[in-house]
């Protein structure tokens, strides 16, 4: 409330309209731990690539960037809807400049990056707490699953190196970024 009565005092306005009540709040769905779901943050690129230690490891010249977070209690089925998601997602443009085509339709591959810290909570103050993401071991196993499942579903797909300090560079097409849940 206090960001709102200081943004709204900022535009000169002496009280709150009621159409504004709410307007500059943060909404976001909390869960309890058992109910946190696969994360992850897409985005179209023209190009995009990753280094690690200074060498290049992966690299896509069209397609999907993703940064996925594997957390606590995800499945093997989780991964699975997740790729499926990712893959049949209509964000690339058809002949008349809408989205309404897939990976598939429009000759894209994938740059998967794994990313725990978008499992962050930052309810209990300004320093980011990880305890939501899976344990290393089995969001590593996840992350491979997903490869496996791209590459199942006959995607090209690169990638980072799991637990890696890692370089990602891109050019966003459109730009176009979404986060999904799953």
């Amino acid at each position: 409330m206090h960001l709102s009565i200081a943004l709204i005092a900022g535009l000169g306005l002496r009280q709150t309209p009621r159409s504004m009540i709410g307007f500059f709040s943060v909404n976001h769905r909390f869960k309890s731990l058992g109910e946190m779901l696969m994360r992850a943050v897409i985005q179209r690129v023209s190009q995009a690539s990753v280094r690690v230690e200074g060498k290049q490891i992966g690299q896509i010249s069209h397609g999907l960037l993703v940064f996925l977070c594997v957390m606590q209690g995800d499945t093997l089925k989780t991964a699975e809807k997740m790729v499926s998601k990712i893959v049949n997602m209509r964000i690339f443009k058809d002949e008349k400049g809408r989205m309404n085509r897939a990976l598939h339709d429009s000759g894209g591959d994938v740059l998967l990056i794994s990313q725990f810290t978008l499992s962050a909570d930052l309810r209990g103050g300004n320093r980011p707490g990880f305890s939501a993401a899976a344990p290393p071991e089995t969001g590593q196993s996840m992350y491979e699953h997903c490869i496996d499942t791209f590459r199942a579903k006959g995607v090209l797909v690169q990638t980072g190196a799991f637990g890696a300090n890692m370089e990602v560079s891109l050019v966003n097409d459109g730009p176009v970024t979404l986060s999904v849940e799953i």
